[in-house]
């Protein structure tokens, strides 16, 4: 997942653009993922259906995010919702390499940037080849148990150890390429990634990353000491995690989902995921103006 593509990585851009540019023999295949139960979505499907069906074969039709993705062709999926529907596509993908387009039908969206008015105007530009591809670090998260692995998961935004009742200040030990790099005391832990950097990384006060570094963030959620304080790392570099005392309810949790109940000896494994998350992205889109835009930063912009 460096940020200079591969050989291969390229001659997939290049065969995705084909395809959508209408330089190979078949339509594109598309499929279209919604959040359940969401009228905007709803009122979004009704007007990008037919725009979409024009130039491309929508062979996933999916309001539930109950399909498995893991072996229909598709070219190309297009997300409508929020930054945690982009986070359900991620799951259902699997760790398969195919981008995604997000429309943002929630509220803040730093993921899923477009707007309904935006895409209807991208979406010619993106069937003629004015699209790039953005590859973005995914985790991939273990739970060891008496040294098996009892589960895993890929994680788009962050893993987390949380507390829960009683609550009780933690202690976290934290391991970096098998050495001990300190004991925290603290409610929780999140190791973010850089597209999470905005999310619970962000809300429990650590920094925001550029998406395309290949970096982490490690950072205690309110630290008993005060010199305990985010820490941005290589995204190579091996992460183990050990709860000292874990209660019943300690969990880790990945992208907002809990992974497993933590029990005393466990060890919580944290490594750089074979596969990254595509994203496409067009023309205009810029992440300083995201920010600005939905953080409501100030200042004026230069005309």
């Amino acid at each position: 997942m460096s940020s200079k593509p591969t050989q291969n990585q390229n001659a997939d851009q290049t065969s995705l653009e084909a395809v959508l540019s209408g330089n190979m023999p078949r339509r594109p295949k598309v499929a279209i993922l919604g959040a359940p139960d969401r009228s905007r979505v709803l009122t979004a499907l009704q007007r990008l259906k037919p725009v979409i069906a024009a130039d491309a074969d929508i062979v996933v039709e999916d309001l539930a995010f109950t399909s498995d993705l893991a072996h229909i062709e598709v070219d190309l999926v297009i997300v409508l919702g929020g930054d945690g529907s982009i986070l359900q596509s991620a799951r259902q993908l699997a760790g398969r390499e195919i981008p995604v387009l997000g429309v943002n039908c929630g509220a803040l969206g730093f993921l899923a940037a477009l707007s309904v008015d935006d895409f209807l105007d991208a979406w010619p530009k993106v069937c003629a080849g004015g699209f790039s591809i953005v590859e973005h670090l995914m985790l991939r998260v273990s739970q060891i148990r008496q040294g098996k692995e009892i589960a895993y998961q890929l994680a788009l935004n962050e893993a987390a150890i949380l507390g829960g009742p009683p609550y009780t200040l933690m202690e976290i030990d934290l391991y970096a390429d098998e050495t001990l790099a300190t004991t925290y005391r603290c409610d929780g832990l999140i190791v973010s990634t850089p597209v999470g950097s905005t999310a619970y990384n962000l809300s429990a006060g650590g920094p925001i990353l550029r998406k395309h570094l290949r970096a982490i963030v490690i950072q205690p959620i309110s630290p008993h000491t005060l010199t305990y304080r985010p820490l941005v790392d290589s995204a190579d570099t091996k992460l183990e995690m050990v709860v000292a005392r874990p209660s019943q309810s300690t969990s880790i949790v990945t992208d907002g989902r809990v992974l497993g109940q933590i029990r005393r000896g466990d060890r919580i494994r944290i490594r750089a995921a074979d596969h990254c998350f595509q994203m496409l992205t067009v023309p205009g889109q810029n992440e300083y103006r995201t920010l600005r835009e939905k953080l409501g930063w100030g200042g004026s912009v230069l005309r």
